[in-house]
């Protein structure tokens, strides 16, 4: 008896070390982290960020640093909304293989059969597109094609979408490269309501948000009640100033990116990626899905091939990179990594699984620097896959800063090819007309004060002057800089002087590519 009593007592003195341990190296950690987050908010001007860390089915930090918006003094905490962007993918996806599971549709399942309006640019892609078509970004549409259709915030309907989409520029094969694409996870959200009955909104609550116990979070911006004052504001840099903008989390991507959600709410979801769809039910206390484990294979699947470059593979020792369903997947220091950003207006975040480390993380912002993010998830790897120090701050500034410099300069030299001296064809006041897109719709020039002036017809926020540029090209100045999306149109002129079509391209490179203008072809109203 005393010998057992001795050999208890040992175990117990041992588990009872054991566990100050581990939870000294967690705490060390997170230290760590938390140290790279103070330095990543200075070095990139970040007002605010949220943390989430998921590691063998805890929750091992959900925190808050710095302040729901610049100069105020209301600081973000674990439960902070923020727009999470393109992470709503992943869970438009899931609602997806839920209805598999339950036999209302198939992965194979043709969208015509669902959306007998559903057309793409080529009558072969149309019949042959499926529900997995839908979300794997291998269309043959350009990236970002018809994103301004929804960006910045617009008056167009899913309606309006599916009826562009036919007249799409195809760049390439079906099934044939990756291109990222927006309007086809909306379609997917169609999809879902036309399946159910209820729009993507309810459906979104009931089967993801409410099982898991996702009480903060909203489908919508709208959809936050108005005395939540613990939303945060997006920000953009301009000259070295933070600038506050938006406030509706852009709306209209709808299943591609609408979704309001915190760190605390975020690392349900996290925990139920993976399980694999499991959760334990609030009420009766036993495990329910969102999905099968069978269904959530298939989504971690690699579906569509990127490029992966000798560096990637020297510095990170990624061989393969792949889009599955709603998430992004490469294997990076010897493990597989799901992954996904998502990005609006002044707000980024980012999403990463670890599944054979049982890991997981979600970083939300309030300011729209990539490099911030990619600093502290690449900081959390490396403490929880005890990788190799490196100061992933400096790595991203440097990056950013190179970055910013070529495209400086680039810009430099085009200035420099300019012929100044050039004149346009035409008097301004035979510009100003209304043109007409075939996907977009009415695009507005107007005369006055001896300038001209552009407005998108279905976009409020996208209206600018005209600059004389050189011959009959000009670049319109949005009236709201915090675009930073300023554009050239250049006019086609008739072999009777008069305007034939015009076209539009960014001028910065570094313009986002939800600004498809390139897409567009503007003609005349008759």
């Amino acid at each position: 008896m005393k010998l057992l009593s001795r050999a208890l007592f040992s175990v117990i003195l041992i588990l009872s070390l054991a566990v100050p341990a581990q939870a000294s190296s967690i705490a060390e950690k997170n230290q760590k982290i938390e140290q790279a987050i103070a330095q990543t908010m200075e070095t990139f001007q970040v007002p605010g960020v949220a943390v989430a860390i998921v590691k063998d089915n805890k929750v091992v930090m959900s925190k808050g640093f710095g302040v729901i918006e610049h100069g105020k003094s209301a600081k973000v905490t674990p439960d902070t909304l923020f727009g999470i962007a393109s992470n709503t993918k992943a869970m438009t996806a899931a609602i997806l293989a839920g209805l598999v599971d339950e036999g209302k549709l198939t992965w194979k399942t043709k969208v015509t059969d669902i959306i007998p309006e559903f057309q793409m640019p080529d009558a072969y892609v149309t019949r042959e597109f499926t529900i997995v078509d839908l979300l794997a970004h291998n269309s043959g549409l350009g990236k970002g094609a018809g994103d301004l259709l929804i960006w910045p915030d617009t008056t167009t309907t899913n309606a309006d979408i599916i009826k562009g989409l036919k007249y799409l520029p195809q760049v390439s094969s079906f099934r044939s490269e990756f291109a990222y694409d927006n309007l086809l996870y909306i379609v997917g959200g169609e999809v879902i309501e036309r399946i159910t009955g209820k729009t993507w909104n309810e459906v979104i609550q009931a089967r993801v948000f409410s099982p898991l116990g996702m009480k903060n979070t909203r489908a919508a911006f709208s959809l936050i009640d108005k005395s939540n004052t613990n939303v945060a504001r997006a920000h953009v840099p301009m000259k070295d100033e933070l600038s506050v903008v938006g406030g509706n989390f852009i709306e209209r991507f709808g299943a591609a990116a609408s979704v309001a959600s915190s760190v605390n709410d975020m690392s349900l979801w996290l925990l139920a990626q993976l399980n694999k769809g499991a959760y334990t039910d609030e009420l009766t206390g036993e495990t329910a899905h969102l999905f099968s484990s069978e269904q959530s294979r298939f989504m971690w699947q690699a579906r569509t091939l990127l490029t992966v470059s000798d560096k990637a593979t020297e510095q990170d020792k990624t061989h393969f990179s792949a889009y599955g369903l709603g998430w992004f997947m490469k294997d990076y220091q010897g493990v597989k990594l799901l992954h996904h950003g998502g990005g609006i207006l002044g707000m980024v975040s980012k999403v990463v699984l670890v599944p054979e480390e049982d890991l997981a993380m979600v970083i939300l912002t309030n300011q729209q620097s990539g490099s911030a993010f990619n600093a502290i998830y690449h900081q959390i790897l490396n403490e929880y896959l005890d990788l190799p120090v490196k100061d992933w701050v400096a790595f991203y500034d440097s990056k950013q800063q190179k970055k910013i410099a070529h495209e400086k300069k680039r810009l430099a030299n085009t200035e420099d090819s300019v012929n100044k001296n050039s004149a346009h064809s035409l008097v301004l006041r035979d510009y100003a007309q209304s043109y007409v897109d075939n996907w977009y719709g009415d695009i507005h020039i107007s005369y006055k004060n001896n300038k001209l002036h552009m407005q998108f017809g279905n976009t409020p926020e996208l209206k600018g002057t005209l600059e004389h540029y050189q011959h009959n090209t000009f670049i319109v100045r949005w009236h709201d800089r915090t675009l930073e999306a300023d554009a050239f149109v250049n006019f086609n002129l008739n072999e009777e002087g008069g305007i034939n079509y015009a076209t539009m391209k960014a001028v910065s490179r570094a313009t986002d590519f939800s600004f498809d203008f390139h897409d567009l072809k503007l003609v005349p109203k008759k």
